[in-house]
């Protein structure tokens, strides 16, 4: 029987969601679920009832906050990024490191930052994407009909019928505007792109020698070095490698892609206004944590830290305060936070992020 390997990626800082999520408290460390827990200890139970064995992608800088968070994984089912470099690269370097230990084994990769309900309907998602994987040599996406025209999500276009209950896969589209968003919902052929994939280990590798030399060139040169102990060499050529994220090199080449229509529940949880809808609102529409004070104030996200907040005559905002930086704007700018993170660190204001 094939043994089923998950990965989860567990990088990135989730910029969109600043002024909570911070280098020292990433997306994946923040319990944004509505459970109370870390959305990666989340994702680490959600692994371990699929697979036969789950190892940690994430880089050095994380390394302590994913103890903290997950301090029963062990330094072997970690895999250390030197610094963060695309997908491409740290897909590349999980494959590489477990098909020396697993050659024939399935990967399957499960993104830490994801809220998803569901137990069974992901189980029987995942075992038909690991099946498919392993009986097909294929490249095997998760994915979910669209419930709601989100032009902050990829889309992947799977019009035609494949083996055993899944579909063809004929192309990837990144964020399209809403017109094109509504028009993919309407289709019925297309489906949110969660991430979630599966394949064999030697399937993988061959798919990124032929679609993405330079990555795999430059890879094979860092295993070899940490192979024989130069971890600082291993570091610099990681940091020379090119960055491109994995859907566009090797997801929308390879002829070897298909598809498996789920059904459980999903959410990335993007930007403030996707949180808001894991937060239970009231009577007016107000997705509310901490403790507040709001008078005729409609259609809102209005999280607290420390300290009351009070709300006169508001509608359609965000309101995120912490400690030591607040956050307001329109709820329909809830994709722009980024552009507040960009220009303090082109300020040099470090300390905020």
């Amino acid at each position: 029987m094939t043994r089923t390997i998950a990965v989860i990626p567990a990088g990135g800082a989730g910029t969109r969601l600043w002024p909570r999520s911070r280098r020292s408290t990433p997306k994946h460390a923040l319990p944004l679920g509505g459970g109370g827990r870390p959305l990666l200890r989340d994702a680490y139970e959600r692994a371990t009832a699929v697979a036969d064995e789950v190892f940690i992608l994430t880089e050095d800088g994380q390394r302590e906050i994913i103890a903290g968070v997950l301090p029963e994984v062990d330094p072997a089912h970690m895999i250390m990024e030197p610094l963060a470099r695309g997908t491409t690269n740290a897909y590349g370097l999980a494959a590489l490191t477990l098909v020396e230990r697993n050659p024939d084994a399935v990967m399957l990769t499960l993104p830490a930052d994801h809220v998803v309900r569901g137990k069974a309907q992901v189980a029987r998602a995942v075992r038909t994407a690991v099946s498919t994987a392993a009986r097909t040599e294929s490249i095997v996406a998760i994915g979910l009909k669209p419930t709601f025209p989100s032009t902050g999500l990829g889309y992947i276009h799977a019009p035609r019928r494949g083996p055993a209950g899944t579909y063809r896969v004929a192309r990837f589209v990144e964020k399209p505007d809403l017109a094109t968003a509504r028009r993919f919902l309407k289709s019925g052929a297309y489906y949110w792109n969660l991430a979630w994939f599966s394949w064999l280990l030697p399937v993988f590798v061959e798919e990124l020698e032929r679609h993405a030399p330079l990555h795999m060139k430059g890879l094979r040169q860092v295993v070899e070095a940490r192979n024989a102990g130069n971890l600082q060499a291993a570091a610099e050529l990681y940091a020379k490698l090119p960055v491109e994220v994995v859907d566009r090199s090797v997801m929308e080449k390879t002829d070897r892609l298909l598809l498996v229509p789920a059904e459980f529940e999903w959410a990335d949880i993007g930007n403030w206004a996707e949180l808001a809808e894991q937060v239970r609102s009231d009577a007016s529409g107000n997705s509310v944590e901490g403790e507040s004070i709001l008078i005729d104030t409609r259609n809102s996200v209005v999280l607290g830290d420390r300290r009351l907040i009070a709300a006169i005559g508001l509608e359609d905002l965000i309101i995120v305060d912490t400690e030591d930086a607040l956050l307001v704007c329109p709820r329909s700018r809830a994709q722009d936070v980024k552009a507040v993170v960009d220009a303090l660190r082109r300020a040099g204001k470090t300390q905020y992020l």
